[in-house]
């Protein structure tokens, strides 16, 4: 119980700059639990997923192939799809799909990250801004008080500068570990978009190549007369 009066205790002392900071600090916290959520959902095994797109390929099924890309969650079965759906449009073309759908997965999975690093970079201002504001009320103070200030007043100032400062630093560093947490998420996901892409992209073209050049039907009888 006294812990609890201690803590309000200290944000009463910060004064009301303190406010809109655990403000930034919640909203912060919101989008780093949203982003978390979201990119754990878009992750898979890529090597797993490809070795089972690979069997489905080799065994002619395209359609079962898409219909597991649709039931797969994430950017990586995305882009596998736009390889899927394109695949015989030529490696030019088909290249420029995949790169158009991973343009698309990764603007959804950076979504609002950068959020997180505004924070960072404003929540320390407006600690400052407080510390400002708090010297400006203990100079005042000082002033009315004439040869013998208040200096509970003074010191209850000080309290206010100091602590605005440190709550507005704890919140932007929190925000900063935040940020480089998800950028090193977002980054290893866009690798395996990259690597799913471009392994689906040669497996689609080797498989067609091998029925392009297989005999079929027609020259092998022709072949037997």
């Amino acid at each position: 119980m006294e812990s609890i009066n201690l803590d309000f205790m200290l944000f009463r002392q910060a004064g009301p700059l303190i406010w809109p900071i655990l403000l930034l600090g919640i909203f912060g916290l919101l989008i780093f639990v949203e982003r978390v959520l979201y990119l754990h959902k878009g992750q898979i095994r890529t090597d797993v997923f490809l070795s089972g797109m690979r069997n489905l390929l080799e065994k002619g099924r395209l359609v079962e192939a898409l219909t597991v890309c649709e039931e797969t969650p994430g950017p990586v079965a995305a882009v596998v799809k736009a390889a899927l759906l394109n695949h015989d449009q030529g490696e030019a073309r088909m290249r420029g799909f995949i790169q158009g759908s991973a343009l698309v997965q990764i603007a959804a999975i950076e979504r609002r990250i950068g959020t997180l690093a505004a924070i960072a970079r404003v929540a320390p201002v407006m600690g400052l801004l407080g510390t400002v504001v708090a010297m400006i009320e203990a100079l005042f103070g000082a002033k009315l008080g004439g040869a013998y200030p208040n200096m509970s007043t003074v010191s209850g100032s000080f309290a206010e500068a100091l602590l605005t400062t440190a709550f507005g630093l704890a919140i932007a560093v929190l925000s900063h570990l935040a940020y480089h947490f998800l950028s090193g998420r977002v980054r290893a996901l866009v690798n395996d978009m990259e690597y799913a892409g471009h392994e689906m992209m040669m497996a689609l073209l080797v498989e067609g190549h091998a029925n392009a050049s297989a005999p079929s039907s027609v020259e092998k009888e022709g072949e037997t007369k």
